[in-house]
Protein backbone atom coordinates (compact mmCIF):
# COMPACT_ATOMS: atom_id res chain seq x y z
CA UNK A 1 0.00 0.00 0.00
CA UNK A 2 1.21 3.69 -0.97
CA UNK A 3 0.78 5.67 2.25
CA UNK A 4 0.91 8.86 -0.45
CA UNK A 5 -2.72 7.51 -1.96
CA UNK A 6 -3.95 7.91 1.64
CA UNK A 7 -2.95 11.23 1.41
CA UNK A 8 -4.24 12.25 -1.44
CA UNK A 9 -7.52 11.17 -0.62
CA UNK A 10 -7.46 12.55 3.02
CA UNK A 11 -6.72 15.64 1.32
CA UNK A 12 -9.59 15.42 -0.78
CA UNK A 13 -11.23 15.47 1.74
CA UNK A 14 -10.05 18.60 3.74
CA UNK A 15 -10.12 20.31 0.07
CA UNK A 16 -13.84 19.49 -0.25
CA UNK A 17 -14.29 19.98 3.46
CA UNK A 18 -13.01 24.20 3.11
CA UNK A 19 -14.37 24.80 0.54
CA UNK A 20 -18.02 23.85 2.34
CA UNK A 21 -19.04 21.23 -0.03
CA UNK A 22 -19.94 18.35 2.36
CA UNK A 23 -18.25 16.32 4.64
CA UNK A 24 -14.80 15.07 5.85
CA UNK A 25 -14.68 12.33 3.35
CA UNK A 26 -12.34 12.08 0.44
CA UNK A 27 -10.94 8.95 -1.92
CA UNK A 28 -8.81 7.86 -4.57
CA UNK A 29 -9.20 5.41 -7.75
CA UNK A 30 -5.38 3.80 -8.41
CA UNK A 31 -4.77 2.38 -11.57
CA UNK A 32 -1.33 1.28 -12.32
CA UNK A 33 0.36 3.65 -9.79
CA UNK A 34 -1.54 6.39 -10.96
CA UNK A 35 -4.49 8.38 -9.52
CA UNK A 36 -7.20 7.64 -12.39
CA UNK A 37 -10.28 8.73 -10.35
CA UNK A 38 -10.72 11.57 -7.50
CA UNK A 39 -13.16 12.58 -5.27
CA UNK A 40 -14.85 14.04 -2.25
CA UNK A 41 -17.88 14.50 -0.55
CA UNK A 42 -20.24 17.04 -2.24
CA UNK A 43 -23.45 16.35 -0.39
CA UNK A 44 -24.46 19.64 1.21
CA UNK A 45 -22.66 21.47 -2.01
CA UNK A 46 -25.22 19.53 -4.54
CA UNK A 47 -27.86 18.75 -2.51
CA UNK A 48 -27.61 14.95 -3.30
CA UNK A 49 -27.44 12.58 -0.71
CA UNK A 50 -25.09 10.35 -3.13
CA UNK A 51 -22.65 12.76 -3.36
CA UNK A 52 -20.55 10.46 -0.80
CA UNK A 53 -16.69 10.52 -1.80
CA UNK A 54 -16.12 7.10 -2.79
CA UNK A 55 -19.57 7.59 -5.14
CA UNK A 56 -17.95 10.52 -6.64
CA UNK A 57 -14.06 8.80 -7.54
CA UNK A 58 -15.61 6.05 -8.73
CA UNK A 59 -17.88 8.10 -11.49
CA UNK A 60 -14.83 10.10 -12.39
CA UNK A 61 -12.34 7.04 -12.62
CA UNK A 62 -15.03 5.58 -14.74
CA UNK A 63 -15.23 8.66 -16.95
CA UNK A 64 -11.55 9.13 -17.16
CA UNK A 65 -10.99 4.85 -17.72
CA UNK A 66 -13.93 5.34 -20.57
CA UNK A 67 -15.08 1.77 -18.56
CA UNK A 68 -17.73 0.92 -16.30
CA UNK A 69 -15.83 -1.20 -14.27
CA UNK A 70 -12.78 -0.75 -12.08
CA UNK A 71 -10.81 -4.24 -12.59
CA UNK A 72 -6.93 -3.62 -12.48
CA UNK A 73 -8.02 -0.44 -9.86
CA UNK A 74 -7.35 0.23 -6.45
CA UNK A 75 -9.50 2.55 -4.26
CA UNK A 76 -8.22 4.71 -1.32
CA UNK A 77 -10.53 6.36 0.81
CA UNK A 78 -10.12 8.33 3.89
CA UNK A 79 -12.93 6.40 5.93
CA UNK A 80 -14.10 2.42 5.86
CA UNK A 81 -17.32 3.18 3.68
CA UNK A 82 -21.10 3.19 4.01
CA UNK A 83 -23.16 0.91 2.69
CA UNK A 84 -24.18 2.85 -0.09
CA UNK A 85 -20.74 2.96 -0.91
CA UNK A 86 -19.75 -0.46 -0.17
CA UNK A 87 -22.46 -1.41 -3.19
CA UNK A 88 -21.11 0.86 -5.06
CA UNK A 89 -17.28 -0.49 -4.64
CA UNK A 90 -18.71 -3.89 -5.75
CA UNK A 91 -20.68 -2.94 -8.23
CA UNK A 92 -17.17 -1.01 -9.51
CA UNK A 93 -15.15 -4.33 -9.06
CA UNK A 94 -11.97 -2.73 -8.13
CA UNK A 95 -8.80 -5.04 -7.08
CA UNK A 96 -8.55 -3.60 -3.75
CA UNK A 97 -10.07 -0.92 -1.45
CA UNK A 98 -7.25 0.84 1.33
CA UNK A 99 -9.74 2.21 3.96
CA UNK A 100 -8.31 1.76 7.32
CA UNK A 101 -7.38 6.35 7.54
CA UNK A 102 -10.71 5.89 9.58
CA UNK A 103 -13.36 3.24 10.17
CA UNK A 104 -17.19 3.43 11.40
CA UNK A 105 -16.63 4.08 14.89
CA UNK A 106 -14.62 7.15 14.24
CA UNK A 107 -16.92 9.03 11.94
CA UNK A 108 -19.62 7.83 14.37
CA UNK A 109 -17.73 10.21 17.19
CA UNK A 110 -17.92 12.80 14.85
CA UNK A 111 -22.02 12.52 14.19
CA UNK A 112 -21.84 10.19 10.58
CA UNK A 113 -23.31 7.08 12.24
CA UNK A 114 -24.27 5.11 9.74
CA UNK A 115 -25.11 1.93 11.88
CA UNK A 116 -29.09 2.15 11.78
CA UNK A 117 -28.47 1.36 8.74
CA UNK A 118 -26.87 -1.65 8.59
CA UNK A 119 -29.88 -2.57 11.04
CA UNK A 120 -32.58 -1.92 8.84
CA UNK A 121 -31.01 -4.03 5.81
CA UNK A 122 -31.67 -7.49 7.40
CA UNK A 123 -35.42 -5.97 8.82
CA UNK A 124 -38.61 -7.26 7.50
CA UNK A 125 -39.92 -5.05 4.68
CA UNK A 126 -42.65 -3.82 7.07
CA UNK A 127 -40.82 -3.14 9.80
CA UNK A 128 -37.91 -0.36 8.31
CA UNK A 129 -38.05 2.87 9.71
CA UNK A 130 -39.04 3.52 6.11
CA UNK A 131 -41.46 0.73 4.84
CA UNK A 132 -41.07 -0.76 1.81
CA UNK A 133 -44.24 -2.00 -0.02
CA UNK A 134 -44.42 -4.59 -3.45
CA UNK A 135 -46.43 -2.92 -5.74
CA UNK A 136 -46.73 -3.79 -9.77
CA UNK A 137 -44.46 -6.61 -10.22
CA UNK A 138 -46.20 -7.94 -13.59
CA UNK A 139 -45.21 -4.76 -15.10
CA UNK A 140 -41.82 -3.81 -13.55
CA UNK A 141 -40.88 -7.97 -15.42
CA UNK A 142 -41.77 -6.23 -18.67
CA UNK A 143 -38.01 -5.13 -18.42
CA UNK A 144 -36.49 -8.08 -17.46
CA UNK A 145 -38.16 -9.91 -19.83
CA UNK A 146 -37.14 -7.60 -22.80
CA UNK A 147 -33.51 -7.62 -21.37
CA UNK A 148 -33.18 -11.38 -21.16
CA UNK A 149 -34.53 -11.20 -24.95
CA UNK A 150 -32.01 -8.36 -26.02
CA UNK A 151 -29.32 -9.53 -28.17
CA UNK A 152 -26.96 -6.32 -28.22
CA UNK A 153 -27.50 -5.55 -24.87
CA UNK A 154 -23.61 -5.11 -22.37
CA UNK A 155 -23.88 -7.36 -19.58
CA UNK A 156 -22.11 -6.10 -16.46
Amino acid sequence: MEIKFMKAAVNAALKGMNNNEGGPFGCVVVKDGEIVGKGNNKVTSTNDPTAHAEVNAIRDACKNLNSFQLEGCEIYTSCEPCPMCLGAIYWARPDKVYYYGSNQIDAANIGFDDEFIYKEIPLPYKERSIPFQQLGREVALEAFIKWEEKEDKTEY
